[in-house]
């Protein structure tokens, strides 16, 4: 009884918080209306509809988390009905019939019906700030399941917030009924709480709720909730030396004997951690579902082989996964082709083990993956917490120490906070030595961007040779611009590649840039095509990439990106040549560092 009492004490504190201000305009249009036919109804359909969704939102997966985003849509929607109701009769009678007798069944008319339904509505959209009582319910919800008591501790949570609700409803009620009484303001007062309900509505709508005002709630209350942990959840027994203890769990599941030590994470929710059965292959693991990944931090991560941008972020990756692989972190590799040759599920494999990737690799060719998450990057992390929720994403390279604080703080939240202060600054932030292409680019040196050699995204093409796409052409190059390239000899110009159909063909670009790297293959029939690198007309020395040799002699001998210049003095705009010895290699793409 004392956890139920707690959880209704911590729900009544809510009336102090400013995360519940949104809901209030929907509780204040109740006033001056029958308790029990109107408000008391209101707030059952409230409570119901809360502790519902908070369990299976807990324990369900993703669908509950989906199902939850519709409800709450269809609630906002009612909402607004409702509010222009209040606001303008005239103006809710221009719409539809049905959008009119929802309004008018939530502005009262129907009774009790009416406020059931606005009392669901509003359990759908509130969205308490979680302080340490509910954190506690909601965590041992999440890792032990759902069960009755769980359920009933939050009713209790929503049953508290509720009594205070209508406590000041009671109180406030008055002082509007003189206000209409004396003054004789009733219709100002009843469009002043439309334009209320029509804020609270947007609040919501814009995750404000969620986000600013938690921000500004939790600070309020959780002094108080903390001291009510402190005062009913029994000492913690001290474990044995060397050994760390589980947490102590009562019967509903809750965490009790470390209650003092809980953490909850006040990153956002951005969405659901979506399905990942839409791979084609996978390598390094076997397949893996969504809820076999639930109790685990999950750092996804869009990734394609060949991309510069991603393989700058593997040493990061690499040094996450082994760092933290024992406090529960799972890094999931999605590799999204962007070229043909990425497909080939052999060129993957020969990538994992030349970038030493033993975590695993989910291989997107269809991009199903891709498309769930709505993804758009090369490269692209999303960080989900253990009960399946995206709390952070990184789009391209850099934020490597917000990412992993994210992780930190996410591992804390999963192991019930214990000791989380410890936890999240552990062994600090990790600070790998990238090498070669690996190594961290230049990024304040860097003039020139990616440039496609295919035709169907090539740009600042310079030869004056126009016509021979997807058949032989005879190439020249003259004088370049920066950031202008050209082909010379016999090449075959295709959508994402350019063949060489004859030895002794190049390929010239002006470019400013600590590195280039240039994607190459060889012949179709997987021959080796020699090459060498010229910088200024000269054999680059010292500016040699890790793919060449001083003199700037090297060899095609796989598909992928070759490092071809790193500049190991001052950047500056230079002019790269690469003429190749061998018939048949196929060029894709620049990239620069």
């Amino acid at each position: 009884m004392i956890l139920f009492l707690v959880s209704f004490l911590a729900g009544a504190l809510t009336i102090v918080s400013p995360c519940i201000l949104p809901v209030v305009p929907f509780v204040f249009s109740r006033a001056g209306q029958p308790l029990f036919r109107s408000v008391l109804p209101m707030l059952l359909g409230m409570v119901a509809s809360f502790a519902g969704v908070a369990t299976l939102s807990a324990v369900g997966g993703g669908w509950a988390v989906e199902a939850n985003g519709a409800g709450r849509a269809v609630a906002i929607a009612l909402m607004a009905v409702f509010g222009w109701t209040l606001l303008s009769p005239r103006a809710a009678a221009m719409l539809s019939r049905p959008l009119v007798v929802a309004g008018n069944r939530l502005s009262g008319r129907a009774g009790v019906a009416g406020s059931l339904l606005l009392g669901v509505a509003t359990g759908l959209l509130w969205m308490p700030c979680a302080g340490p009582i509910l954190g506690l319910v909601l965590t041992g919800a999440a890792l032990h399941g759902a069960s009755l008591q769980t359920t009933l501790l939050l009713v209790a949570y929503a049953a508290g917030a509720a009594t205070s609700l209508t406590l000041a409803l009671l109180a406030g009620g008055r002082v509007l009924a003189m206000m209409k009484r004396s003054l004789g303001i009733g219709e100002r007062l009843r469009q002043g709480l439309g334009i209320a309900v029509l804020a609270g509505v947007g609040v919501i709508a814009l995750g404000l709720d969620t986000g600013l005002l938690a921000r500004l709630s939790y600070a309020g209350t959780s002094g108080v909730e903390q001291a009510l942990i402190d005062r009913f959840a029994p000492a913690a027994p001290s474990a044995p030396a060397g050994t760390s203890a589980a947490p102590e769990t009562s019967a509903t599941g809750l965490v009790l004997a470390d209650a003092r030590r809980v953490y909850r994470s006040s990153l956002p929710v951005e969405g659901v951690l979506p399905s990942l059965d839409g791979a084609t292959d996978w390598l390094n693991s076997k397949p893996l579902t969504t809820e076999e990944l639930r109790g685990k931090v999950v750092l996804i991560d869009f990734w394609t082989y060949s991309c510069i941008n991603c393989i700058r972020t593997l040493p990061y990756l690499r040094a996450w996964a082994e760092k933290y692989r024992d406090q529960g972190l799972v890094v999931v590799g999605v590799h999204a082709p962007e070229f043909a040759f990425e497909k080939r599920i052999g060129n993957v494999q020969k990538a994992l083990g030349d970038f030493a990737i033993t975590y695993p690799v989910a291989i997107d060719n269809d991009f199903r993956i891709w498309r769930a998450f709505g993804n758009s990057y090369w490269p692209a992390f999303y960080v989900a917490d253990a009960t399946g929720r995206i709390r952070h994403h990184q789009f391209g390279e850099g934020g490597y120490g917000q990412t992993e604080r994210v992780i930190q703080d996410l591992l804390a939240e999963a192991a019930a906070g214990l000791d989380a202060g410890a936890r999240a600054g552990d062994g600090g932030l990790v600070s790998p030595a990238g090498q070669g292409a690996q190594a961290p680019a230049e990024l304040g040196e860097v003039r020139s961007g990616e440039t496609y050699v295919g035709y169907r995204q090539a740009a600042n093409f310079a030869s004056p040779e126009r016509d021979g796409i997807d058949r032989p052409q005879d190439y020249t190059v003259g004088a370049l611009r920066l950031n202008h390239w050209g082909l010379s000899g016999n090449w075959t110009v295709e959508p994402e590649q350019a063949r060489l159909n004859w030895a002794g063909g190049a390929i010239v670009y002006r470019f400013r840039a600590r590195d280039l790297h240039l994607i190459l293959g060889p012949t179709r029939d997987g021959r080796p095509v020699r090459f060498q690198v010229t910088i200024d007309g000269m054999a680059p020395g010292p500016d040699h990439g890790t793919d060449t040799d001083a003199e700037g002699y090297g060899t095609v001998s796989e598909t992928r990106l070759y490092q071809l210049v790193r500049q190991a003095g001052a950047v500056r705009e230079r002019t790269f040549e690469v003429r190749f010895l061998d018939a048949g290699v196929d060029a894709y793409a620049f990239t620069f560092g």
